[in-house]
């Protein structure tokens, strides 16, 4: 194999793809990225057996091949090179040559047959939308995915397809974050499928503002393909909870205050939270919120923000981070917060987004 490529364009393409190599794999072939050449194309593709990844960048090819090469140390040695263009040569002992005028490092790599085969997505059926779409979704729901481990169900999102609607559900089991959006190219049928977290952060940091996403639908996997990069993930396996039994009812308690202020109000109220004592405590007057935290041995706060509001006076206590999370992320210049007493749920409601978070109890 033999090719030149820009400098910037290789690193770009590196980058891209070893995100979801892990350090801790038993198999050595995992930490290494898989190139080859066809026609002016070179292909990277990186994988953890969990979630695959390849994208395509142009290049000058002299001679075809494939090889795989440690992909942190590739990445170290293309980012350090001197020139913006790089000749890569591979030998039949798997010793790769890599050189720029002035520069030439060789590093061994490995066969290409030792890279796990990412599986094929034949006659399967397809979703298109626009990637700015499936964007803003990931964006309002992914903070809401669960981290624990005893609960594996919810850490992912649950993709729910039914004709031309895509439904997103995330939750941790303290907070519910849903989303629906039209998509430009549905099925006829009701699909749902649960897309792991770490492949969730591979497609935030891939989606464009521009193009469309085709979401490939298998049995127990999924490819997104986004122009030269394709995503390939396995699906958590089981039943997602029944999310909308736990979304309230709309209420007519609607506190209404600009989403900036409130926002910062409770990032200052959080300065003050432990992990023994997290919730910041609000209080609801008319046209005013109190905004308060105390917490023994540290200090306590106290701020009060301008909302409109005409229900029962209240107080409820809520984790700041919950709160921080869905406003620095919604893009509206007001938000309505329903409330209905302090021992209920509080929610979000926004042009087919609903954020539902449980209150606190204020020690």
């Amino acid at each position: 194999m033999k090719f030149n490529v820009k400098k910037d364009v290789l690193l770009n393409g590196i980058q891209t793809v070893q995100n979801v190599i892990t350090t801790k794999s038993a198999l050595p072939i995992l930490s290494h990225i898989l190139i080859e050449t066809y026609q002016d194309k070179l292909k990277l593709t990186a994988t953890d057996l969990d979630i695959g990844i390849s994208c395509v960048i142009p290049v000058n090819v002299q001679e075809p091949g494939a090889i795989t090469i440690p992909a942190k140390r590739f990445n170290d040695i293309i980012r350090e090179l001197p020139g913006d263009q790089v000749n890569i040569t591979t030998k039949k002992n798997n010793l790769v040559t890599i050189e720029t005028e002035s520069c030439q490092f060789k590093i061994m790599g490995l066969a290409r047959e030792e890279f796990p085969k990412l599986p094929e997505f034949k006659d399967k059926e397809v979703v298109v939308m626009g990637q700015d779409v499936l964007k803003e979704m990931l964006v309002l729901t992914s903070f809401a995915a669960s981290f624990d481990e005893t609960r594996y169900i919810l850490n992912g999102i649950l993709f729910r397809i039914n004709k031309n609607v895509l439904t997103l559900v995330a939750t941790d089991g303290k907070r519910l974050a849903v989303i629906d959006r039209k998509i430009s190219q549905g099925i006829d049928k009701d699909i749902s499928l649960i897309v792991p977290i770490k492949t969730i952060h591979e497609l935030g940091r891939n989606l464009t503002e521009d193009g469309d996403i085709s979401i490939v639908l298998g049995a127990n996997q999924v490819l997104f393909e986004m122009g030269e990069i394709v995503v390939i993930s396995r699906l958590i396996e089981g039943e997602f909870p029944d999310y909308k039994q736990v979304v309230p009812a709309a209420s007519e308690n609607k506190v209404k205050v600009d989403r900036t202020q409130f926002l910062l109000a409770v990032k200052r109220a959080a300065l003050l939270s432990t992990p023994d004592y997290q919730a910041v405590k609000f209080e609801v007057f008319k046209n005013k919120l109190v905004v308060s935290k105390s917490t023994p041995d540290i200090g306590e706060s106290h701020e009060e923000v301008a909302i409109e509001y005409s229900g029962k006076e209240m107080v409820i206590g809520f984790n700041p981070g919950y709160l921080v999370d869905v406003l620095k992320n919604l893009a509206l210049d007001t938000v309505e917060l329903e409330l209905t007493d302090g021992e209920k749920p509080g929610v979000i409601r926004s042009n087919g987004y609903v954020y539902v978070v449980l209150p606190m109890r204020l020690g």
